[in-house]
């Protein structure tokens, strides 16, 4: 049967020249106890058929290494058996004497490459070919020896944290692998030590959690921080190889700085003239923080003089940009002092504490005078004035003044676009607006007039206002018949009569005179009375009519035909449809007397 022979003091020595480096393990002790074998162990070895061998990884001797010796009880009665070995590796990386039975290794062995061998060994008779013993099997182990350091297999790290994060924040984690074999000793246990970035930072030594070491880093002072972290194996301990890899932190901005102002105090100029919402200057603030957290607001403090501007942020340039709220007068006010203050738009209620987040400063602004030209005393100007007045006839005054200091001289004048046919005049030094001629309401009842007022020193200078003129109307017009009328007498009646006796008749007509051109409404009243002697059937009477007396209208007397058709003399009074004319004019048959 095959045994293992004594090969292991070979073994031995060798753990012996790695014992700095391979501890003993619980391998190495069984080892031991088979340096002595006793005879029941040998027993015991020939029974089984699975034979282990160690071999130490990474031997680098220029001879084969022995491994072990395969004997069997044939080999003292029988010297014509052979040993033969089979396997990966056979030829290449192992041997065996086929005399002798004894193993050696060729090469070095790579633990982390292949862990262990499994071979075949058999007893064979060299003239029969017959194997003499049974096939054993054969493990050959590779034992680890610590080869292999760690490796940061993320590394080199960035990473980002809030600046001013409170002790122990956890930045990251970093994490060395190591390829040698964790049961054996501490060959593959990594510790973690920094070995640059205290004060700032700490590594836990076994989890390699890095850790925020103070509570006050501030990135406008430092924005980043290079972090040297080393991984050893053996624990940690002296002789345990090691690596090294970058941690680069990066602190991002929180807001913990307030705004600033540049100056505080701020000298701007504007315009008497400038306009509405223009741009008298801009005040700069500074914020040391970024972004969002930079992010300020103005506001003008309420004050003398504050209402005349207004204030607003340009996103682009975070600078307040002051604005004209309401229109100068350098004759009024020649000098503005206004306060300008400002603060962050986002807070932080954490770093409340570290300040108030917002600044204040001056701002004077002077008014700078301007050669403006005159200005009237209102804006438009509503004026009367009667029809058929005489020329010459005063319609208003207009009046405007120069606002300057100097206080020059004002001249007016008409633009004739607007009085193309002269109806009107203007004196130039006082502005009385008159009459050129005779006006009538019934033709032109409104006119717009465009007058204009400049300095007398300088005519550029010119101002215009619109003046409205209406024409006020008179009675100046009499009503006019515009149609003939037709009615209907009874005959026979009584000269004058005006209560119709028998047979006897009279018409009374209203007419109502609407007057041309927006005129009062007039409602006048004629009793028309049929002439003596009148008996005609049928034809047409013509009767005088006087208008009632209008104040300041001349009387006209006119006759109105009437055409009518004599009836029986007890006849109903019969009467002519009423007559509506397109005219201003509405006549209407009131009543008829027939008795």
């Amino acid at each position: 049967m095959l045994r293992c022979s004594s090969w292991w003091p070979v073994l031995v020595v060798v753990g012996w020249a790695l014992a700095d480096f391979c501890p003993m393990t619980p391998e190495h002790a069984r080892h031991q106890d088979w340096e002595e074998p006793d005879p029941s162990h040998h027993q015991a070895e020939r029974n089984r058929t699975q034979i282990q061998f160690f071999v130490p990884e990474e031997h680098t001797g220029s001879e084969p290494v022995y491994i072990g010796n395969l004997h069997s009880e044939v080999d003292s009665v029988n010297r014509s058996v052979k040993h033969t070995l089979s396997g990966i590796g056979v030829g290449t990386i192992f041997t065996i004497d086929k005399d002798k039975g004894d193993i050696h290794l060729l090469k070095k062995l790579d633990r982390e490459k292949i862990p262990f061998y499994s071979l075949r060994a058999q007893v064979v008779d060299k003239l029969t070919k017959q194997h003499v013993e049974p096939e054993i099997e054969i493990c050959i182990q590779v034992q680890d020896i610590n080869d292999n350091e760690p490796k940061f297999v993320d590394g080199p790290y960035i990473v980002t944290i809030p600046e001013m994060s409170p002790v122990g924040t956890s930045v990251t984690q970093v994490t060395a692998i190591d390829a040698d074999d964790a049961d054996t000793g501490n060959h593959a246990r990594v510790l973690y030590q920094l070995l640059q970035g205290q004060p700032y930072f700490s590594v836990e030594p076994t989890t390699g959690i890095i850790r925020a070491a103070l509570s006050d880093m501030d990135r406008e002072t430092k924005a980043q921080h290079l972090v040297l972290i080393e991984g050893r194996d053996m624990a940690g301990l002296k002789g345990g190889l090691s690596a090294t890899t970058t941690v680069t932190i990066n602190l991002s901005d929180v807001n913990d700085n307030g705004p600033k102002f540049q100056h505080k105090l701020y000298h701007l100029a504007v315009l008497e003239s400038a306009g509405v919402d223009s741009t008298v200057g801009r005040v700069k603030a500074t914020d040391a923080d970024m972004g969002e957290n930079a992010e300020m607001s103005f506001a003008i403090e309420k004050d003398d003089g504050s209402d005349a501007f207004d204030i607003f942020t340009d996103d682009k340039t975070q600078e307040g940009v002051i604005i004209l709220k309401q229109p100068l007068d350098y004759e009024t006010k020649r000098r503005i002092s206004i306060r300008v203050k400002v603060s962050n738009t986002h807070l932080d209620p954490r770093f409340l504490h570290l300040g108030t987040f917002k600044d204040v400063t001056n701002v004077k602004i002077n008014v700078d005078d301007v050669d403006e030209p005159p200005c009237f005393t209102s804006p438009e100007y509503n004026l009367k004035v009667e029809e058929e007045r005489a020329a010459g006839t005063i319609v208003g005054v207009v009046a405007a003044r120069d606002p300057d200091i100097a206080n020059s001289a004002v001249r007016y004048s008409i633009d004739w676009s607007t009085d193309e046919d002269r109806n009107f005049n203007i004196d130039a030094n006082n502005g009385t607006l008159t009459t050129s001629k005779r006006l009538d309401r019934e033709a032109v009842p409104w006119y717009n007039l465009s007058v204009s007022a400049s300095e007398a020193n300088d005519p550029t200078k010119v101002t215009k206002v619109s003046v409205r003129i209406q024409v006020v109307d008179v009675n100046d017009h009499v009503p006019e018949f515009p149609i003939p009328y037709k009615a209907f007498v009874c005959e026979n009646g009584k000269r004058e009569q005006v209560k119709c006796s028998a047979g006897g008749c009279c018409i009374v007509v209203d007419a109502i005179l609407q007057m041309f051109f927006r005129g009062p409404v007039c409602l006048f009243r004629w009793t028309l009375k049929i002439p003596r002697h009148y008996s005609k059937r049928e034809g047409n009477l013509s009767l005088p009519v006087s208008w009632p007396t209008i104040p300041r209208v001349k009387l006209v007397t006119q006759s109105m035909a009437v055409c009518g058709t004599l009836l029986c003399r007890n006849c109903l009074p019969c009467f002519a449809p009423t007559i509506h004319s397109q005219s201003a004019f509405l006549w209407r048959p009131l009543r008829s007397f027939a008795k």
